[in-house]
């Protein structure tokens, strides 16, 4: 999934409680199991007999995916509805949820907002439907995305492995060697802004997705959750090793004051004044597009390390088709959804751009010796697919993760426009999402 400009929704300040409440577990109307399992056979004889399927997605490859699966099984009508970019959809389907009609059979849900709709149980586990024959199927990241609590939630449908983009031209001009670890791309801010007061190494104003995401990779766990029990502790190494290092590019003004996705942000990328971007591997199309005067400027190499000799990377971005627990046609909805993820509609989305979640395509030679011309012909899927094989296992969301971003930028944020610390931005934030968690009926410490 590529990643578009933060949404700030109050709206979603209710997001958990509306589906503790609404579904709270003991009505699976609308379920056609029976509390049993749906076999291969049934799913194909679902198909094969069509039906009316209605899928709730933003993701633009989906379209594709869409018009040849109703070629292949042409009594079978889908109908592909935008609700809305991430939030936006959430908003409208636990809205829909709460209502109680017009639910879609699939919904396109983000790996960070999954635990939300499992955990209150807005979505089928797919365990009912054979999907834990998919395990295998998918890199590491993605797959442990849509495991939740002993269940299956979800079918990956792309991934962000993380790697660091960089301006070769800019690195070049000023004498700066690519940096492995952290400390070296610390010591690369300090060379590159003391050389031209107008660059900097990159951009970033507060960003919780960002800032979990490094905490990920440096083997950092402060979220925990165990059904409806939580821990939320920033103290672990992971975080201090992020906060030592992230505290120092703030402290010394080496980052650049601008919001990502903004024009000035754009600008930045074009112009070299910012010069690198630690984010997923679905970022090369927003280059072309967003940056197209820097074309043949820019590389990719692997995510820094946090210490030296180490190869550790997270996941930023990424989501699945889930089936929500009020919608319908079942067996119709999980074939329409192994379709499009692990199977014949993968290549469909590859060949319009999307970034893949399973391991065969990750691996295929074709796919490893793509050359980006924007990337003066570098093979970069190469560092993308080493990189979703190192994505460091055990991480955990919050189950009330979308509520704990939307409110980053007031606690966390902060850091970065006054003297608060990040530490205690990390401590603000974390002291602001246990009283919601409390006051959603978590136990929360």
């Amino acid at each position: 999934m590529r990643r578009k400009p933060p949404l700030r929704i109050a709206a979603l300040a209710t997001a958990a409680l509306l589906a503790l409440t609404a579904c709270g577990g003991g009505d699976d109307e609308g379920t056609t199991t029976g509390g049993g399992t749906v076999s291969d056979a049934d799913v194909q004889a679902a198909l094969e007999k069509g039906g009316n399927l209605t899928v709730w997605a933003w993701e633009p490859t989906l379209k594709d995916v869409v018009a040849k699966f109703q070629e292949k099984y042409p009594g079978v009508k889908v109908d592909l509805v935008n609700a809305g970019t991430g939030n936006d959809q959430y908003t409208a389907l636990q809205n829909a949820i709460a209502a109680g009609s017009g639910v879609p059979d699939v919904a396109q849900i983000e790996y960070y907002a999954l635990p939300q709709f499992a955990l209150a149980k807005s979505v089928d586990d797919l365990k009912a439907y054979g999907a834990q024959s998919l395990d295998g199927t998918f890199t590491p990241g993605p797959w442990a995305s849509v495991n939740q609590a002993g269940g299956i939630y979800g079918v990956p449908m792309d991934s962000g492995p993380m790697a660091l983009f960089y301006n070769k031209e800019v690195f070049d001009k000023h004498g700066i060697q690519v940096p492995t670890t952290w400390a070296e791309y610390l010591d690369a801010a300090r060379k590159l802004h003391q050389a031209d007061p107008k660059a900097y190494i990159t951009s970033d104003t507060g960003d919780a997705g960002f800032t979990t995401s490094l905490i990920w990779q440096a083997g950092g766990k402060p979220f925990q959750v165990d059904g409806t029990n939580v821990t939320i502790d920033f103290s672990d190494e992971g975080s201090k090793e992020f906060v030592a290092t992230w505290q120092q590019l703030i402290s010394e003004k080496l980052l650049a004051p601008i919001t990502g996705w903004s024009d000035q942000w754009y600008q930045g990328l074009a112009n070299g004044t910012i010069a690198t971007l630690a984010t997923g591997a679905w970022m090369p199309a927003n280059f072309v597009t967003g940056v197209a005067g820097a074309s043949g400027k820019w590389r990719v190499a692997p995510m820094p390390q946090w210490k030296a000799g180490e190869s550790a990377s997270a996941e930023n971005g990424g989501s699945s088709l889930a089936m929500p627990a009020k919608g319908g046609n079942k067996a119709l909805a999980y074939g329409f959804m192994k379709y499009a993820n692990a199977g014949e509609g993968v290549k469909l989305r590859l060949d319009a751009g999307a970034f893949p979640a399973t391991t065969a395509d990750l691996q295929s030679p074709e796919f490893l010796a793509t050359e980006f011309p924007y990337f003066g012909g570098q093979k970069a899927n190469e560092i993308f697919a080493e990189s979703a094989r190192q994505v460091v296992t055990g991480w955990s969301y919050l189950p009330f993760q979308v509520y704990a971003n939307s409110v980053f930028n007031d606690t966390v944020g902060k850091a970065y426009v006054s003297g608060t610390t990040l530490q205690d931005g990390l401590s603000s934030w974390r002291q602001t999402c246990a009283k919601y968690g409390t006051d959603q009926g978590f136990s929360v410490k």
